[in-house]
């Protein structure tokens, strides 16, 4: 038995039926690290989850679409993501992560290659905020190729770090609902605070990470998820986060998957969430 078919033997079919050009917004490639390093400062090691396996896993999803995010184990070293893209590249793109070093030319060849935005880890875990004076060199780098920056927060951060966010000039995508803890429930600091943001017309919020803000069946993060999608159903996306990085648990992709009808519950709102959305700010066809 192969990897993929070893992986995919363990996960079910979702019941919830994907609609066609329906994009995964957030997952990951990492490695093979015998071709693609990890980062030598990296935080965590994963196992290696190449790009067949994440086709293997959108074919069995009925995934039409994805935007491949770097993850900090590989670093500012995009390779493995770039190849990723590669293999097909109508189906993918990708957000890279960037540091000072980057030139006109780099980042002309990551557009080239799929590229549309550039990810900023701010979670402790993770090390913590980014040197804030290579944050704004980036920003004002990338502000006029028309791409985003993707802010990966941990959720106590979101209302100290709204006054700079809200100054950010060009558009910003927010990850996995601001890591809010679902227990907590509506009626949290963290989460007012990622609605009022959500206001804003240049912030996009991703709705994925459920496994990382609750526990199986994960039923406490379907009223944080919906309130998300009400407050901006034109600027909201969908992910699995496969293949779920420092995870808690071992996550079933279809549970993930199941989940979206209960946080946009007619056809309309799951259509922007996993097609409409994704290809406005992708730029898929």
């Amino acid at each position: 038995m192969n990897v993929q078919a070893g992986f995919l033997a363990r996960r079910r079919r979702p019941r919830f039926q994907l609609p066609p050009g329906a994009c995964d917004a957030h997952c990951h490639v990492f490695g093979p690290a015998a071709r693609f390093p990890y980062a030598p400062n990296r935080r965590y090691t994963p196992p290696d989850a190449p790009k067949e396996m994440l086709r293997a896993l959108h074919d069995h999803l009925g995934v039409a679409r994805a935007v491949i995010v770097q993850a900090s184990c590989h670093g500012t070293d995009n390779a493995a993501m770039l190849d990723a893209i590669a293999s097909d590249p109508q189906r993918y793109r990708g957000v890279a992560i960037v540091d000072d070093g980057f030139t006109d030319r780099d980042y002309d060849a990551l557009h080239a290659g799929g590229v549309r935005g550039v990810r900023f880890n701010f979670v402790k875990h993770l090390g913590g905020a980014p040197d804030m004076g290579v944050f704004a060199r980036v920003i004002d780098r990338i502000k006029a190729r028309g791409w985003h920056v993707v802010l990966h927060l941990d959720a106590p951060d979101i209302a100290p770090l709204s006054a700079m966010i809200r100054r950010l000039p060009l558009p910003f995508v927010i990850d996995h609902m601001g890591r809010v803890p679902a227990a907590a429930g509506l009626d949290q600091p963290g989460l007012r605070a990622l609605i009022e943001l959500s206001r804003l017309e240049n912030c996009w919020i991703k709705v994925c990470g459920a496994e990382r803000i609750a526990m199986p069946p994960y039923d406490q993060a379907v009223p944080i998820a919906r309130a998300l999608v009400e407050a901006a159903p034109e600027r909201v996306l969908w992910g699995t986060d496969f293949p779920h990085p420092n995870a808690t648990h071992e996550a079933d992709e279809a549970d993930l998957v199941d989940l979206v009808p209960r946080y946009a519950p007619d056809a309309l709102a799951q259509r922007r969430l996993l097609v409409d959305n994704p290809a406005r700010l992708y730029g898929f066809d």
